[in-house]
Formats: C-alpha cells, sequence, structure tokens
C-alpha cells in the first residue's frame, strides 16, 4: 500500500508541475517573457505562489521548463511531419511548413522562447532549442543533397540561415500582423516555405508544387 501512495503522490506532483508549466506557456504566448512572474503564474494555474517554488526556485528555473516543454513539443511535431513526407525532398517541405504554420499560430510564444531579447541566463537556454531545430533541418537538407534533389551547398551554414528566415519573417517584430485571419496567416507560412525552397535551390516549379502537397496544421 506504501508503494501505491507513493505513487499517486508523485502523480499529483507531476500533475502540478505540468499545470505551472502550462500557466507560463499562456502567459508568455499572451505578453512574451516579460509575464512569466511567480505570483501570475500561480494565480493562473489556481495555486498559492509559494507552491510554484517548492517545483521551480526562482523565475529563471521555470523559464527553462517552460522552453524545455515548448522545444520537446515542436521538435516532435517537426519529426512527425518529416517522417511522414513520401520522400527528403517532400520530408524537408513538411518540416518547414509545419514549423511555420506552427509558430505563426502561437506567433507570440514562439517569439518569446526562440528569440525575444532577454538576460543572458535565458537566451543560453533558448540556443538549445534553436539548435536543435536547426539541426533537424541540416540532417533532412543532407539528406535531399545525398539524393540528388538539391545542389551541392554547406548545411551546416543554410540550416540555422533558414531558421533566422522563419523566425524573422513570421513571428519577429518585423514580420507582418496578419491579425487572427486564417487565409492571410496561410498565405504567410506557404509564401516563406516557398522562399525557404528556393533559397535552398529548388527550381519555381517543384518548390512550389511542394508547398502546396503540404499538409498544414490546423492553423
Amino acid at each position: 500500500m506504501a508503494y501505491r501512495r507513493t505513487e499517486n503522490v508523485v502523480r499529483r506532483m507531476n500533475s502540478r508541475r505540468d499545470a505551472i508549466v502550462a500557466a507560463a506557456r499562456e502567459l508568455a504566448g499572451e505578453g512574451g517573457m516579460a509575464a512569466i512572474q511567480i505570483a501570475p503564474v500561480a494565480a493562473r494555474a489556481g495555486i498559492a505562489s509559494g507552491t510554484v517554488y517548492r517545483y521551480f526556485p526562482g523565475k529563471i528555473e521555470l523559464v527553462g521548463a517552460l522552453i524545455a516543454s515548448v522545444s520537446e513539443r515542436e521538435l516532435a511535431a517537426t519529426q512527425r511531419a518529416a517522417n511522414d513526407a513520401p520522400g527528403p525532398l517532400s520530408a524537408l517541405a513538411a518540416a518547414i511548413t509545419t514549423f511555420a504554420a506552427r509558430a505563426r499560430r502561437n506567433r507570440r510564444l514562439a517569439w518569446a522562447v526562440m528569440a525575444e531579447p532577454v538576460d543572458a541566463d535565458i537566451d543560453t537556454m533558448r540556443l538549445a532549442y534553436r539548435k536543435a531545430f536547426a539541426g533537424q533541418l541540416e540532417a533532412l537538407i543532407r539528406a535531399v543533397i545525398a539524393g540528388g534533389q538539391l545542389p551541392e551547398l554547406d548545411a551546416s551554414l543554410a540550416a540555422p540561415a533558414l531558421v533566422g528566415a522563419l523566425l524573422e519573417g513570421l513571428v519577429g517584430p518585423l514580420a507582418p500582423d496578419s491579425g487572427d485571419d486564417a487565409g492571410k496567416t496561410r498565405e504567410a507560412v506557404q509564401s516563406i516555405a516557398l522562399l525557404a525552397l528556393r533559397g535552398l535551390g529548388v527550381v519555381d516549379a517543384r518548390a512550389r508544387g511542394l508547398v502546396a502537397q503540404a499538409v498544414l496544421p490546423e492553423i
């Protein structure tokens, strides 16, 4: 019986931790990193501030958990999209369009966890996410080159360049605001995906076909 009680306690603790991180994610999606403060997070999660401190000693640890949670979810989504594609070039297009659609749909959150100006400690945590996504793209680009569907290029340079283009073009402060217009959002995602594929050397007609065939997450 003692083992069962311990298991239940662990389950409740994990559930409460997840609720705290979810509250932080909601606040970051509304107001960026500045919105992540212990008291508002506790209020959003429906618990006392002291309870948050039981799980996270301070804001840095909470932000780290948020970034880890978001990056794990988003990287898994792009990897699934690539895995479901019929070939290497389609896999690359699927990963790009999936990331673009999900980032655009959660624009404020994506900017917060990847590129919003913050202090050095938080930026170091976010760098791991950007590197991981760039690594995914680099592996996909290398597979396409190996299959003879792209000209020879330095994938280790092209991948981070794509990450920068996707962020600045879709969620950064310079990106056009389509508001809640799903049609304009879809156009923006397809345009940035087309730009990315053309930039890698995919001929225009083929790039357009790949973007048109890509299955976008619900926007």
